[in-house]
């Protein structure tokens, strides 16, 4: 695996050297597998808290779920849900927390409020001022791959060419975010698991992960809990498997796995503390021969 190292501000994140691990704080009512859970003040700043002790290296809250054929909700509201919570947490915890949002002015309001990366699943294309954003304040952007929007990307996605079409995105995607005045030692690729992809899009995706490598910049990976992994566990059933459940946690972790062992450099994950002990013997597996 390539190593890429990422320091701005006072943080500093070494990326290929073991895999790091993003834990995410869901601060809505309606996200796909915890909505509502860590909807309070109270309990979300516990939750980022926990993830921080259990070994995260990034936290990333969002205020908006963007689960398919989700409602989008108002700037104001989504500022109102997380810049409490980032308010509180920075101040609690030394790793840089990131803002997951399509909307400048919640990214604004974020970083001001303590957090320092911005993860958008619009590459920055929903909000003509997220880029400014981010060269104004010189955090690191997570650029994510996905076919229309929310509303629209799960509606019989098609691609002639998975991997070269996504490949060929990012490329523009970079171009357009270098040209915006984004550094490219501040960009991170996202695939987009799960936005606008079937079970076999993802599944090859993270097959072939390996070959966003030539981009030339890390590359992140969300497959928690995600519905292809419930999919495959379905069994021809039609009962639908529940998102929280010890079996959809460890085929997340197999999936943890394999994105590992083809090129991930950043997992997204909802369960911190499992993914570390999957991330470190991976890593190990990865690595073996620079253990010899």
């Amino acid at each position: 695996m390539k190593a890429f190292s990422l320091a701005w501000g006072k943080h500093c994140l070494d990326f290929g050297k073991r895999t790091c691990i993003m834990g995410v704080l869901n601060v809505t009512p309606d996200s796909f597998s915890d909505g509502g859970k860590f909807f309070s003040l109270d309990d979300a700043v516990a939750q980022g808290y926990k993830q921080f002790e259990e070994g995260a290296d990034i936290i990333d809250i969002g205020g908006e779920s963007t689960r398919p054929f989700s409602n989008p909700v108002s700037e104001e509201e989504e500022i109102l849900r997380v810049v409490p919570v980032i308010e509180r947490l920075s101040r609690r915890i030394p790793i840089p927390i990131s803002i997951d949002t399509t909307k400048a002015g919640v990214a604004e309001q974020a970083i001001k409020a303590g957090a320092s990366m911005i993860n958008d699943v619009s590459s920055l294309s929903f909000d003509p001022k997220m880029a400014s954003i981010a060269t104004d304040y010189a955090v690191p952007v997570i650029l994510m791959h996905m076919l229309g929007n929310p509303k629209t990307m799960q509606i019989e996605p098609t691609y002639d060419d998975l991997i070269g079409e996504i490949k060929t995105f990012f490329e523009n995607a970079i171009d357009q975010a270098e040209n915006k005045g984004i550094s490219r030692s501040k960009i991170i690729i996202d695939p987009g698991i799960g936005f606008g992809k079937t079970v076999g899009h993802n599944l090859l995706l993270i097959q072939r992960l390996y070959e966003f490598k030539t981009l030339k910049v890390p590359i992140m990976i969300g497959t928690s809990r995600k519905a292809f992994i419930r999919n495959l566990l379905k069994d021809n059933t039609a009962e639908e498997i529940n998102a929280d459940s010890a079996m959809v946690e460890s085929g997340t972790q197999a999936s943890v796995a394999a994105a590992i062992l083809n090129g991930a450099h950043i997992v997204r994950v909802h369960n911190v503390a499992n993914t570390r002990v999957t991330v470190k013997i991976t890593d190990a597996i990865k690595n073996a021969q620079n253990l010899l």
